[in-house]
């Protein structure tokens, strides 16, 4: 049975929001590793990130490291993007063939229903680690849809309703569904 669930989209959508929910009921949780790389680089005094290429190279280390952290646990685990989402990266810097790709969707799969955050301009805000512009929230959330879509995931976009009404929906469509 495969429990990875998936949470992704754009930057903004709430996807650390419904995580933390999702923890604070008991789940495990694996956090988004990108916030983790910029903040590491920031405190050595680096720039936030490097060339797009080298950066998703790091995300999908890290984002390999998480998947096999959970590798053989019980219960269900919500991923703050996977490595599918690292490896869009690597295609959108055309730093990955779709061989390769391919190769390592296989490799690491998750559960077949990925839930998918649209970018919400009510609780859209920058910080550290998140400079991108609300269009370019736009663009990721729309790339991560067709993305997913092509490697046979299911994508459910997530409604922009409250915190608990978003658990909950999360929660309706993780059971039973564990292929």
């Amino acid at each position: 049975m495969n429990r990875r669930f998936v949470v992704t989209g754009g930057p903004g959508g709430g996807k650390t929001t419904l995580l933390n929910a999702l923890a604070a009921r008991g789940y495990r949780v694996m956090p988004e590793t990108a916030r983790r790389i910029i903040k590491a680089r920031r405190a050595e005094g680096l720039p936030s990130r490097p060339d797009a290429a080298s950066f998703a190279r790091q995300i999908l280390a890290a984002d390999v490291e998480q998947y096999h952290s959970v590798a053989h646990q019980d219960g269900s685990a919500f991923f703050d993007r996977g490595v599918p989402d690292a490896l869009y990266m690597l295609d959108l810097a055309g730093a990955i063939t779709e061989a390769e790709a391919a190769d390592l969707v296989q490799r690491f799969p998750y559960n077949h229903t990925v839930f998918l955050l649209p970018p919400w301009k009510k609780i859209y805000g920058t910080d550290a680690e998140r400079d991108q512009t609300f269009d370019e929230s736009v663009a990721v959330f729309e790339g991560m849809k067709r993305w997913y879509s092509r490697w046979g995931y299911q994508t459910i976009q997530v409604p922009r309703v409250s915190i608990e009404a978003r658990v909950l929906f999360v929660l309706e469509h993780t059971a039973g569904r564990e292929s």
